[in-house]
């Protein structure tokens, strides 16, 4: 059997078949052996009636964006696990299902383990090479809008340094330049501790044109800002589920 037939069969039977990876509120996440290789496929919720009009006529999917902006990425020297396809499933009305597989990337940590584990081993060092390693992606204009705890895959190296890779690809914008209030705000998502976005500051006033002060003024702000919004929408979902009850 192909490698290509396995691929559109463990798609075609990704309900029936495969491992479970993750799974969270809108997508789920299986591992399939194809070929000697271990293949992640990820399963996007099926949009609703707007969106599956959207996706099938105005704009592209988020399978197919996940596909083509892991291409760009790895065109541009980021890290990012190997894109394999994209699968599409639409009838006349939209899309239904989505689908977007990758060589699957076995990772020593993510960027989460370095907020919730205080005494992590090697924690500043990776911290600093993590800031070093989002600084070349806003030198090379790109915004990864999603660039949160769980979404940086973390490997060390033969070198005992550390390599980076984006996971969770859907939502990117790539620009000519990004303004210092872009980069900031890019990175307002990662920690709600102060003393983790007072290292990164640091590190990056090393590399860039402002001083050590004003980015940890200015990231701090939108840290700060992100984590009250957050919160509050947390909250107003405990209510809504209590009065749902």
């Amino acid at each position: 059997m192909s490698d290509q037939k396995s691929l559109q069969d463990a798609i075609e039977n990704f309900d029936s078949t495969g491992m479970l990876f993750g799974i969270g509120d809108r997508n789920k996440i299986k591992l399939f052996e194809i070929d000697h290789k271990v293949i992640n496929i990820k399963s996007f919720k099926v949009p609703h009636f707007i969106n599956k009009i959207a996706y099938k006529y105005f704009r592209k999917s988020k399978a197919r964006r996940s596909y083509e902006f892991a291409t760009q990425l790895l065109e541009m020297e980021i890290g990012t696990p190997k894109p394999i396809a994209f699968a599409e499933y639409s009838t006349i009305l939209g899309l239904n299902k989505s689908f977007y597989a990758s060589e699957h990337l076995e990772c020593d940590l993510t960027y989460r383990e370095l907020v919730e584990i205080p005494d992590f081993p090697d924690r500043e060092n990776i911290l600093r090479q993590f800031t070093r390693f989002s600084f070349d992606l806003h030198e090379k204009g790109i915004e990864f809008l999603d660039h949160s705890p769980g979404n940086t895959l973390i490997k060390k190296n033969a070198e005992g340094n550390y390599d980076f890779f984006l996971v969770d690809l859907n939502r990117m914008e790539f620009h000519k330049t990004m303004t210092f209030e872009m980069r900031m705000k890019n990175l307002c998502r990662l920690t709600p501790l102060k003393e983790m976005v007072a290292v990164m500051s640091n590190e990056y006033a090393k590399l860039y044109s402002e001083s050590e002060e004003r980015i940890f003024e200015l990231l701090w702000k939108y840290t700060s800002d992100f984590q009250e919004k957050f919160y509050r929408k947390k909250r107003l979902k405990k209510k809504l589920k209590f009065w749902k009850k």
